[in-house]
C-alpha cells in the first residue's frame, strides 16, 4: 500500500528515520511565526465551557481522508477533504454540580458514622483488615483508602463487574446477581438474562463472534499451533505467525516495521521506558489512558500534563522546555516526547493531531501516538486516525495500537521505522520477558484485517459503524442529553452527574434488556459522572431503535435532559 501526501494539505516533513535516538537541541524555531498554526488550530471557549473546537481550513467532509483503490493504494484523484477538527464539551449544570457535592456529602457523612460502628463493634465489619496477630507490623494498607470502596462502591457493586456466559458480540447473555449486607456479598441466582443488547464492549467492526470466518480459521490455527507458546520470542517463542502478523501489520499501516505483543496495556507501559528516560522530558494529554501514565512513571523521564487537545498549552510547554531546559542544570532535553491517543475513551474526543504534528515539526519534539481505540473505527478503510485527517502514518514517530477492540483479538503492537522496532525487540520487556502472543489471536488479527483491507464486507462495517455512531449521537442530543465527544467517534459518553443516578440508570437499563458501562468518580472528575456507550458495526436499526427507546424512558425516569431542562 503506496501513501501519496499532499503538499498543500499538509507539509510532510517526515522524521529521519533513526528511531527516537536524537537529542533535543536548539531552539532556531522559537520566534517562528506561529499566524498559520493559530489559523488552523483556532480555540472557542475553555475545556470546561460549551466548546465547539475546529480547525483545518477547507475541510468540509467528515468521513474525509485518504481513499483507497481495490489495490488498497491511495487514489489522489478521488480524495475527500481531510475533516475538520471538531469535539463538545458542555460544562456541568451548576444545580446537577451542587445536588452532585451534596450528595458525595452525606455519603462521607454516612460513611464514618459506619466506620465508627464498626471499630466499636456495633455493626459487622465485613471490610478487609489486618490480622490480629499483625498488630506490630507496619499496616499493609491505610484504612482510608478503601473508605470509598467500603461506603460507595460496595452499594452499586453489581452494576460492575457483570459475569457474561455467552459471545460479547452485539447481544450477550448475563449472569444475574443478588447482593446483601449493602452490597459485600454478592451471589449468583442460577438465572440469566438472555439476549441482552450490548452497547458497552469496545466491539467496534463486530468481529467478536463465533462464526464466520475469523472463527473458522482461528480454530484451524488452534489446531495446527495450540493454545499457548510457552516460551518469549527471544528463546523458542518466537512463531512464523508472528512473523508473518506483524510483516502483514507493518503493510497495512504502511510502516517499515512492527512489533506485536501479547497485551495491550503492557505494550504501553513497558515499552515507553525503553523509549525515554532520565534527561528526556514527556508531554502527556491530562487525559491519557492508565497505561501511559504508568509506562511514563516507570521511564523516570520528567512529565509534564497539558490540558486536553489544547494546542495552545501545548505549545505552552514546549516553548517553556526548550526556553529553560532541564531542571537545576538547565542543559537540554535529550528527547521531547508528546503523548497522545486516537480517540479518548472516557470523552469520545478525537485528537487534534494535525495540530500536535505541525508543534512536533516547529519544536523538534516526538510524537507517540495511542491508537487503541481508533485503529480500525477511523477511516474509509480503518487505518485509523491518521488516514482520518489525511495524514501519512510515518509522519508519526511510534504508532501504538491494540487489537482488542476493532479486531476481536488481544494483544498489541508498536510500529514505525525499522530502527525503532528494533531497539524495541531488544530494550522493550515485554520483548525479551514476556511469554509470546498466543498464535490464535495472530490470526484473528490477519483474518479481521484482510476482511477490513481486501473485501466489500469490510468496507460496509466500517460504513455501518459511523452510521450507527452518528445516529444514535444525534438522537441522544435530541433527547435532550448532554454528550461528550466527536460525531465521527464511535464512543459516546451520556453525563449523568450523581452516583445514585449512575446506579439506577445501570439497573433499569439492563431490566429493559440493554447492557451498558457506568462511569463515576475516581475514573472521571466528581462531578462528571456517565454512560459510556460503544457503537458497533454489528448493531441493527431495530437493536438501535429499542436501546435508544429504553435511554429515553430512563431519561424521563431519573431526569437526565440536562440541556433541556435546569435539573434534568
Amino acid at each position: 500500500m503506496v501513501y501519496i501526501t499532499q503538499k498543500n494539505v499538509y507539509d510532510c516533513d517526515v522524521s529521519d528515520g533513526n528511531g527516537i535516538i536524537t537529542k533535543q537541541t536548539g531552539d532556531e524555531n522559537f520566534n517562528h511565526d506561529m499566524t498559520n498554526l493559530k489559523e488552523n488550530n483556532t480555540y472557542h471557549g475553555k475545556r470546561n465551557g460549551v466548546v465547539k473546537r475546529n480547525g483545518l481550513k477547507n475541510g468540509t467532509k467528515k468521513n474525509g481522508g485518504l481513499k483507497h483503490d481495490t489495490n488498497g493504494k491511495i487514489n489522489n484523484n478521488n480524495r475527500d477533504e481531510p475533516p475538520k477538527f471538531q469535539e463538545e464539551f458542555q460544562p456541568t449544570p451548576l444545580a446537577s454540580a451542587i445536588i452532585t457535592y451534596i450528595v458525595y456529602g452525606i455519603l462521607t457523612m454516612f460513611g464514618f458514622f459506619r466506620d465508627f460502628l464498626r471499630r466499636n463493634m456495633i455493626e459487622k465489619n465485613f471490610a478487609a483488615v489486618e490480622a490480629a496477630d499483625m498488630k506490630d507490623f507496619v499496616p499493609l494498607y491505610a484504612s482510608f483508602e478503601s473508605f470509598y470502596t467500603r461506603n460507595v462502591y460496595g452499594r452499586i457493586c453489581d452494576c460492575f463487574n457483570r459475569p457474561i456466559c455467552s459471545v460479547p458480540g452485539t447481544s450477550i447473555d448475563i449472569v444475574e446477581r443478588k447482593t446483601s449486607n449493602c452490597g459485600w456479598f454478592i451471589e449468583d441466582t442460577g438465572n440469566t438474562h438472555k439476549n441482552v443488547i450490548n452497547l458497552g464492549s469496545y466491539n467496534y467492526l463486530g468481529f467478536a463472534e463465533n462464526n464466520g470466518v475469523c472463527a473458522e480459521e482461528a480454530v484451524q490455527t488452534a489446531k495446527k499451533y495450540g493454545v499457548g507458546v510457552a516460551s518469549t520470542r527471544q528463546e523458542v517463542g518466537n512463531l512464523d505467525i508472528h512473523e508473518k502478523t506483524e510483516k502483514e501489520w507493518a503493510k497495512f499501516l504502511d510502516v517499515e516495521d512492527c512489533m506485536i505483543y501479547g497485551m495491550g496495556f503492557a505494550t504501553n507501559s513497558t515499552n515507553i521506558p525503553a523509549l525515554v528516560g532520565k534527561g528526556c522530558l514527556i508531554l502527556s494529554d491530562e487525559l491519557n489512558h492508565a497505561s501511559l501514565v504508568l509506562g511514563c512513571r516507570l521511564s523516570g523521564a520528567n512529565v509534564k500534563v497539558f490540558k486536553h487537545n489544547n494546542m495552545q498549552d501545548l505549545e505552552s510547554r514546549l516553548r517553556d522546555a526548550i526556553a529553560y531546559g532541564q531542571p537545576r542544570t538547565h542543559r537540554p532535553w535529550k528527547k521531547i516526547l508528546i503523548i497522545v491517543e486516537g480517540i479518548y475513551s472516557m470523552e469520545g474526543s478525537i485528537i487534534n493531531l494535525p495540530g500536535v504534528l505541525a508543534l512536533k515539526r516547529k519544536y523538534k519534539a516526538y510524537v507517540f501516538l495511542d491508537e487503541a481505540h481508533s485503529i480500525g473505527a477511523l477511516g474509509p478503510s480503518g487505518r485509523g486516525v491518521c488516514e482520518y485527517f489525511g495524514i501519512h502514518p510515518r509522519e508519526v514517530d511510534v504508532m501504538m495500537g491494540t487489537f482488542t477492540k476493532s479486531f476481536g483479538s488481544c494483544g498489541g503492537y508498536i510500529a514505525g521505522t525499522k530502527a525503532l522496532v528494533e531497539h524495541l525487540r531488544q530494550r522493550s520487556h515485554s520483548g525479551c520477558y514476556a511469554t509470546s502472543m498466543s498464535p490464535i489471536p495472530c490470526q484473528q488479527v490477519l483474518s479481521s484485517m484482510n476482511i477490513i483491507a481486501n473485501t466489500e464486507e469490510g468496507k460496509e462495517r466500517i460504513r455501518k459503524l459511523r452510521h450507527n455512531s452518528t445516529v444514535f449521537r444525534q438522537k441522544l442530543k435530541d433527547f435532550g442529553c448532554i454528550v461528550y465527544g466527536n460525531d465521527d467517534s464511535p464512543v459516546v459518553p451520556m453525563m449523568i452527574y450523581q452516583p445514585s443516578k449512575l446506579a439506577a440508570f445501570s439497573r433499569g437499563m439492563l431490566r429493559r434488556g440493554i447492557a451498558v458501562v457506568v462511569v463515576g468518580f475516581p475514573a472521571t472528575p466528581i462531578v462528571e459522572s456517565r454512560a459510556r456507550f460503544c457503537l458497533s458495526a454489528g448493531l441493527t436499526d431495530k437493536q438501535l431503535a429499542e436501546a435508544l427507546d429504553a435511554i429515553n424512558d430512563m431519561c424521563d425516569s431519573l431526569k437526565l435532559r440536562y440541556a433541556e431542562k435546569f435539573i434534568g
